[in-house]
């Protein structure tokens, strides 16, 4: 059933640990990287761009979690669901705290706190499963600003390219599967009951995509992201890094292209990877490379992660028996 998928997102001991591990696994990282390329001068770099600059990056990171809580809010109503501005931001904001699981599954767990506010879970899912699609659209828009002069992208962002319109498409023609779902609830049994859930799940996040709303996300998704790569042009020119805003926009949309679809938590590694090496390969030292590459993700991951574990401890106080407990 999908409440046991969902109410398998709960922040158990295990999920604790597995967040705690990813967070050790990226200190080490993050640390290798920096005695790779010169602890001393990393360091120097990050000192460089000062507490302000820092500040500006958090803030720039704001409006994108912003943005995308607009966006949220878009697609539960488009699903007919209104919950309010300030509990339900709350919610939105707790998912990031497992935001560092693969393809973000983990932000599932709003789901268990919007069913006290009427939600269902194949509409929270859908809009999930919509956000994360829009992610997908805005980041590639964004990849295309420099894939034309940089060849080795194009199989990346034309191959993600393809697999949008393949989802788009099948989104388009989900309304052929009502037979399928008719018979599947008729069928009765666990196994029927998950099917016609799946293809309630689908019609709803067909639902998502018409023109008009699909027209609407993507902008604010551009926005959204376009914020963040905004703060990364920002940090390389105030760490005094020579990069045109498109060149930087680029690089930051395919390294977080790369991380998504390298489906690591959080893709970790891979945008990290990818990101080092485009830098290099735009002419800035190793040095200059790593400090620009951890300031960014601390100040957009790390920190969504940080805000997030904030907001899910203060949603699980505020209705424990209602959000966590057994669902009729």
């Amino acid at each position: 059933m999908l409440e046991d998928t969902v109410l398998s997102a709960l922040p158990s001991h295990g999920a604790r640990r597995a967040l705690v591990l990813s967070i050790v696994l990226s200190v080490l990282g993050y640390a290798g990287f920096s005695v790779w390329a010169g602890w001393r001068e990393v360091t120097a770099l990050i000192f460089e761009l000062g507490l302000a600059g820092i500040g500006l990056m958090l803030i720039l990171s704001g409006v994108n979690y912003g943005l995308r809580f607009l966006r949220w809010q878009i697609l539960l109503a488009r699903l007919g669901h209104r919950v309010p501005a300030a509990p339900g931001a709350l919610i939105y904001v707790a998912g990031f705290a497992l935001t560092t699981t693969p393809g973000k599954a983990g932000e599932a767990i709003r789901s268990i706190f919007l069913k006290a506010h009427g939600v269902g879970y194949h509409a929270s899912l859908a809009a999930l499963f919509s956000e994360r699609l829009s992610d997908l659209i805005a980041v590639v828009l964004l990849a295309c600003l420099g894939a034309t002069s940089h060849p080795s992208s194009r199989p990346v962002v034309g191959g993600v390219l393809l697999l949008i319109v393949l989802l788009l498409l099948t989104l388009a023609l989900s309304e052929r599967l009502r037979p399928l779902h008719a018979r599947l609830q008729a069928s009765g049994g666990k196994l029927g009951a998950l099917g016609a859930r799946l293809c309630e799940l689908m019609f709803s996040a067909a639902s998502c995509h018409r023109p008009g709303i699909l027209l609407a996300t993507t902008a604010v998704s551009v926005l959204a992201w376009g914020a963040e790569a905004w703060a990364f042009h920002l940090m390389l020119e105030g760490m005094g890094l020579s990069l045109q805003a498109i060149w930087a926009f680029f690089v930051y949309a395919l390294s977080m292209l790369v991380g998504a679809i390298s489906f690591l938590p959080g893709g970790l590694g891979s945008a990290e990877a990818t990101m080092v090496g485009l830098l290099i390969g735009a002419g800035q030292t190793e040095a200059s490379a790593v400090a620009a590459t951890l300031l960014i993700r601390l100040t957009t991951l790390w920190f969504a992660v940080a805000l997030g574990a904030w907001a899910l401890a203060v949603v699980s106080r505020a209705r424990p028996a209602t959000a966590l407990g057994p669902q009729p």
